[in-house]
C-alpha cells in the first residue's frame, strides 16, 4: 500500500465490502484488500458478521500496523512518499534509473524503460519503450505501481506526471548531483524496491574500486599532474560545475580542473564558461577533454579546427580527447570505468584498465 503525505495527520477509512480505501491528506490512494489480512488475524469465520466493535478494533490495529511498517522517502521535487511494501512493477524513464535498477537485480520488476535507455543492452532491448512526450495512457495501460523519472521530466511535463498520479500510479523524481548524493540515491532505489542490501553492495563496490584507482594515481608526482579543461557542451562553450560527477571523475583520475572557478547554471552539473575565458587559460591547459554523446555531439576534428583554439596548448600539441558522456555523467557504477579511462588518457603508463575490478 502507498501513503502520500504525513502519517501523523491520521487516517480516514472507507469500507466497501472486502476492500479498504485509504485517504491521507486528501489524497486517494490504491485500495487494500483486507479479507486475507482479516482471516490471518481472526481465522476463517465470516468477517461480514463481525459486530461493529470488532470492526473498529480491527481498523485501529490495521492503522497502527501500517504506520509502523511504512517506509518514507522524499524525492528531488520535495514530495514525500510512504509505502509499506516494495514496488514490483516499475517503469523507468531515465537511463541512469534503468541501469541502476538492473544493477540492483530488478530483472523481473522492471516492466518498461525509456525510449533512449541503452544499458545493459540485452535487458533494455526486450522491454517495452515509453516516453514522457507521449500520452500517459500507454504507461497507465501497462499497470505499473511505480514510475521513476528525473526533475527535468517532473518539472517540464507536469500534466504527464499529474495524469499518472491521478491514475493511482506512484511517480518518484530522483537525480543526484554529486557522488555523495549518488550513494543516497542508490539507497533510495534500494528502499523503494526492497533491495537495500544490493544497494549497500553497490556502494561498497564503488568505494573499493575508487580506492584501487586512487592508489595507482597516487604514484604520479604532483608536479607531473595534468591540467585539464573538461568540456560539457562545445557549441555553448560550457564546462562542468566543480561539484559535478564529471569533475569528480577527472580529479579522481589525477587531473587538475583549470575551470575550477566555473559556476553552475540553474543548479545543474553544467557551468557556463565561454570561449574568452577558455582562451585566456590556453597556456595552462595540458589536456583538452570533452564528453561526447547526446548532450555534446562533437568530434575531435571540430575541436582542433575551432577558430582561436590554437591559443590552447593542448590543441597545438594534439592532446585532445573524447570520453563517452555515459561514463562521467550518469550516477551509476560505470563512473569507475570513466575514471579509469580518464586516468589512462592522462597517464598512459599507469595501465589502469581493470584496476577497479
Amino acid at each position: 500500500m502507498l501513503l502520500n503525505g504525513n502519517w501523523s495527520q491520521g487516517c480516514s477509512f472507507v469500507c466497501r465490502s472486502r476492500n479498504l480505501t485509504d485517504r491521507v491528506s486528501g489524497c486517494r490512494v490504491p485500495q487494500i484488500t483486507l479479507h486475507e489480512e482479516m482471516e490471518k488475524i481472526m481465522g476463517k469465520r465470516s468477517v461480514l458478521r463481525w459486530p461493529l466493535g470488532l470492526w473498529v478494533a480491527f481498523l485501529l490495529v490495521a492503522c497502527l500496523r501500517l504506520g509502523a511498517e511504512a517506509a518514507t522517502i522524499t524525492d528531488a521535487d520535495g514530495r514525500t512518499v510512504r509505502f509499506d511494501q516494495p514496488f514490483r512493477r516499475i517503469v523507468s524513464l531515465y537511463a541512469a534509473h534503468t541501469e541502476n535498477c538492473f544493477a540492483l537485480g530488478l530483472d523481473q520488476e522492471v516492466i518498461g524503460v525509456g525510449r533512449t535507455d541503452d544499458y545493459p543492452p540485452a535487458k533494455v532491448a526486450v522491454r517495452p519503450r515509453f516516453s514522457y512526450r507521449e500520452d500517459a495512457e500507454r504507461i497507465i495501460a501497462a499497470r505499473p505501481d511505480l514510475v521513476l523519472v528525473r526533475p527535468m521530466i517532473s518539472r517540464g511535463y507536469p500534466a504527464f506526471i499529474d495524469k499518472l498520479r491521478r491514475a493511482g500510479i506512484v511517480t518518484v523524481s530522483l537525480q543526484p548531483r554529486s557522488v555523495e548524493e549518488m550513494f543516497a540515491y542508490w539507497r533510495t532505489l534500494g528502499l523503494l524496491t526492497g533491495r537495500q542490501e544490493a544497494a549497500e553492495e553497490m556502494i561498497r563496490r564503488f568505494q573499493e574500486g575508487l580506492a584501487a584507482i586512487r592508489r595507482r594515481v597516487a604514484t604520479v608526482a604532483e608536479k607531473e599532474r595534468k591540467r585539464v579543461y573538461f568540456e560539457a557542451i562545445h557549441r555553448k562553450m560550457k564546462t562542468f560545475s566543480p561539484t559535478s560527477m564529471a569533475i569528480f571523475c577527472l580529479e579522481a583520475a589525477g587531473g587538475i580542473n583549470v575551470a575550477a572557478d566555473a559556476r553552475s547554471v540553474r543548479a545543474t552539473n553544467i557551468a557556463a564558461y565561454g570561449k574568452e575565458r577558455i582562451l585566456a587559460r590556453g597556456e595552462e591547459i595540458d589536456v583538452f577533454l570533452a564528453q561526447v554523446g547526446r548532450m555534446n555531439r562533437v568530434t575531435r576534428e571540430q575541436i582542433l579546427a575551432e577558430p582561436g583554439f590554437t591559443a590552447i596548448k593542448a590543441v597545438r600539441r594534439g592532446a585532445v580527447y573524447l570520453i563517452d558522456e555515459r561514463l562521467v555523467s550518469r550516477p551509476t557504477l560505470r563512473l569507475l570505468l570513466g575514471i579509469e579511462r580518464i586516468a589512462s588518457l592522462l597517464y598512459p603508463s599507469l595501465a589502469l584498465d581493470g584496476a577497479a575490478g
